[in-house]
């Protein structure tokens, strides 16, 4: 009954929603259309969440009982000590033993003999004394000469030092003496008739004794003195003298560089070379030479002049002298690549005895005179290729007023002097502007092997003389060391020298003076040696010289010794 009655009412429902869906003119609200304008935001207040916190209901919990814990100390008696920690070391090599002093001992071919000792002793922390002597000699032999051309060279060195709380100081003397022969005679003109009536010997000798000081934190920075007598054996004598200082002087916030010389040479020979008037020279120098550095990044400049007064102490003639002194150096890339440049100048003072040091072979009848060099400009780049590899590249150019050149004395047919055939060298002086490009590369490889290479063109010009005697137009050289093993050493080394000018003159009662112009070749000089370290102590070497056997000419008329072998032993020890 009721199933038929809920059954009925759901027929007469649908009944009037279906009648009511037809009658639509009754209807009074019209259809319309809703435009949703924008789409649906929802905002944090529409959301909701689920406050009740649930809670966990265990019959089976317990509840933990509280414990206590009690500790009772009781002093117990120990001798246990920790042991003190060590840190960890690198196992090192074993370092190289070295000694204060050696003792080196070589002979050769053309009964050459060289040796040398150098000694140095720590008397105590503060205080040192040394010395060293060489000795060079050759009995000669070169083929094809009418005169001895044996030669022997000897210097003998001593010093003591002493450093203190504020400076240092240190005081030495020395002697050397040399022997050569005049044994460049032209054959041309000569033979052995004239050869035998001359006595081609000669020597030099030379005492020298000075000092030097250097202050740790004063004013003046350092000074120095030095005093030169030098002779030969053809009554010729020359004493010199040099006084230097340096200090600084503070200006505001900045130091003003500057140093202080005194330079005095005077010196006679027993004649001229063709009279038998006497030959003197002389004069003394004064020089300052302040200087002040700006550094600004990578930009360094060094700016000053030199301010020079010679007094001519034989014509009693006075000058005055103002140079530039600037430099300056800028850092293009890092250590890479470097310019340089600057314009110097100076007095030179021109000696006998290092005139003698260039030329063994000049006559004792020489015209002393200092060289103007007005200014010296130069121009470079230098840097590093790699870490390994460094290069240096540089032009110069020199003014310089009385520049020495070396030429070959006139041969004479009448000579009564044992120089005056032709066989030595005088100096004549020349206004001479030059003009050069240098280069220089050094390679190391690694601590075992360097090698070097320099290299430079000259271009000449004089105002009087017809060539620039005996300075040659190219020069080179290469230099090689190699630590082949712990025991094996090797290095070799080479020359060449350009070709250079001079002149033969012949001169006599009836002939007329018709000078030659004179080319001397250029030449390669290559040289090796080896050497073998016996112990810590003693090693032994051999080396060769000229291995390409030349026959050249350093100066005219004077060759030098072919191939040359040479072996013998060094031995280091300490007092």
């Amino acid at each position: 009954m009721n199933i038929k009655y809920k059954i009925a009412s759901v027929i007469l429902t649908m009944t009037l929603f279906n009648v009511a869906g037809q009658d639509r003119k009754k209807d009074t609200i019209d259809d319309q259309v809703v435009n949703v304008v924008r789409p649906y935001q929802p905002t944090i207040s529409d959301a909701f969440k689920i406050k009740d916190i649930p809670k966990l209901s265990d019959s089976n919990s317990v509840k933990k009982k509280p414990v206590k814990y009690n500790i009772f100390s009781i002093p117990v008696a120990s001798t246990f000590t920790p042991a003190k920690g060590k840190a960890a070391t690198v196992d090192k090599a074993k370092p190289t033993k070295l000694f204060d002093n050696y003792a080196s001992l070589g002979v050769g071919t053309y009964t050459t003999v060289l040796g040398e000792v150098y000694l140095n002793h720590a008397i105590n922390r503060s205080e040192n004394v040394g010395g060293y002597f060489s000795h060079h000699s050759s009995q000669g032999g070169i083929e094809d000469l009418l005169l001895d051309d044996d030669f022997a060279k000897t210097v003998l060195n001593a010093h003591y030092s002493q450093k203190l709380r504020d400076f240092s100081w240190k005081i030495d003397a020395g002697y050397d003496v040399r022997s050569y022969n005049w044994y460049g005679l032209p054959q041309n003109f000569f033979g052995p008739e004239e050869a035998g009536s001359i006595d081609s010997g000669y020597s030099f000798s030379g005492f020298n004794m000075g000092g030097k000081l250097n202050f740790d934190d004063a004013i003046v920075k350092d000074g120095s003195v030095r005093f030169r007598r030098f002779t030969d054996n053809r009554d010729s004598g020359e004493n010199r003298f040099i006084a230097k200082t340096s200090f600084s002087i503070p200006i505001q916030d900045e130091l003003l560089s500057t140093s202080f010389y005194i330079d005095y040479i005077g010196g006679s020979f027993d004649n001229t070379y063709t009279s038998a008037d006497e030959l003197k020279y002389g004069n003394t120098t004064l020089g300052l030479s302040p200087s002040y550095q700006l550094k600004h990044d990578d930009l360094t400049v060094d700016l000053g002049l030199r301010l020079v007064y010679l007094n001519d102490n034989e014509f009693d003639d006075n000058k005055f002298f103002i140079y530039p002194n600037i430099e300056a150096s800028y850092r293009l890339v890092d250590e890479i690549l470097i310019a340089y440049g600057g314009i110097t100048g100076g007095l030179i003072q021109n000696s006998y005895q290092e005139f003698s040091n260039q030329n063994p072979f000049v006559s004792p009848t020489l015209f002393i005179s200092p060289t103007d060099q007005r200014y010296s400009g130069f121009l470079g780049l230098k840097g590093k290729l790699s870490n390994n590899v460094s290069y240096n590249i540089k032009g110069n150019y020199y003014a310089e007023e009385n520049k020495p050149l070396f030429k070959a004395n006139d041969a004479q047919t009448f000579a009564t002097r044992d120089y005056q055939y032709g066989n030595s060298f005088s100096v004549v002086y020349d206004d001479v502007t030059t003009f050069s490009i240098a280069g220089e590369l050094n390679i190391d490889v690694n601590r075992n092997f360097t090698l070097g290479i320099k290299g430079e063109y000259f271009n000449y010009s004089l105002d009087n003389q017809q060539e620039a005697w005996n300075l040659p137009d190219i020069t080179g050289s290469i230099f090689m060391d190699f630590q082949i093993s712990e025991k094996w050493y090797a290095g070799a080394s080479a020359f060449y020298v350009g070709e250079r000018k001079d002149q033969l003159l012949l001169v006599g009662t009836l002939i007329f003076p018709d000078p030659t112009p004179v080319t001397l070749d250029s030449y390669f000089d290559a040289n090796a040696h080896v050497g073998y370290k016996i112990n810590d102590q003693l090693s032994v070497f051999a080396k060769v010289n000229n291995i390409t056997n030349q026959d050249y000419q350093r100066f005219l008329n004077f060759p030098v010794q072919g191939i040359q072998a040479l072996a013998g032993a060094t031995y280091q020890f300490d007092f």
